[in-house]
């Protein structure tokens, strides 16, 4: 027989794994798209391949070329880092991209030390003037955990999502929600 004091010693454990299994199964948390960005894009890394950029990444930087195309964005920082060996940088693949596609090399920064969104976002706020207000370009399973990152850190930002693949990764979905809790409940900045 089991004693009462048990019972009431799993019950915090049950609540909590109802909420995280709720969290996890509800559908994709979403962030409304600015109607009007900032002059200042910030798009945010993903992978690169060989110097190119990855599906993902392509997204992110042609949304932001779709921005700045139609007028008002002065200035495009892409964000991202290099793996261990690799040549290239994401924000260094990203800023020669946009450039081939006609956005003014003096209109663009890349920076190129960060391998997480928060070093994203650290990295491209030292290279703007202070309080520069900025719209983050990024996708929209990434950008409620973006956008929160951002303010949390003292930045002025809104955001302008790309769309996801119609053949996205769920992992990644779940990755993202669970990071957006991680950071929610416990501060956990990735």
């Amino acid at each position: 027989m089991r004693s009462r004091g048990a019972t009431l010693t799993l019950l915090p454990l049950a609540v909590a794994a109802l909420l995280v299994a709720g969290f996890v199964l509800t559908p994709n948390l979403r962030v409304p798209n600015a109607t009007t960005p900032h002059p200042t894009l910030v798009v945010l890394g993903a992978a690169q391949y060989a110097g190119k950029p990855s599906p993902a990444f392509q997204r992110r930087l042609d949304h932001a070329l779709t921005l700045y195309r139609a007028g008002g964005v002065q200035r495009v920082v892409v964000t991202g880092g290099r793996r261990d060996g690799d040549p290239y940088t994401e924000g260094g693949v990203g800023t020669a991209y946009l450039a081939r596609h006609g956005v003014p090399t003096g209109d663009l920064i890349a920076e190129e030390r960060s391998r997480t969104t928060v070093q994203n976002l650290q990295n491209a706020r030292a290279a703007l003037p202070p309080h520069t207000p900025l719209t983050l370009v990024t996708d929209e399973a990434h950008a409620p955990r973006a956008l929160a990152l951002a303010r949390a850190i003292g930045l002025n930002a809104n955001v302008s999502a790309s769309p996801l693949s119609p053949q996205v990764n769920r992992s990644y979905l779940l990755r993202e929600k669970v990071a957006l809790a991680a950071y929610s409940l416990i501060g956990i900045r990735l």
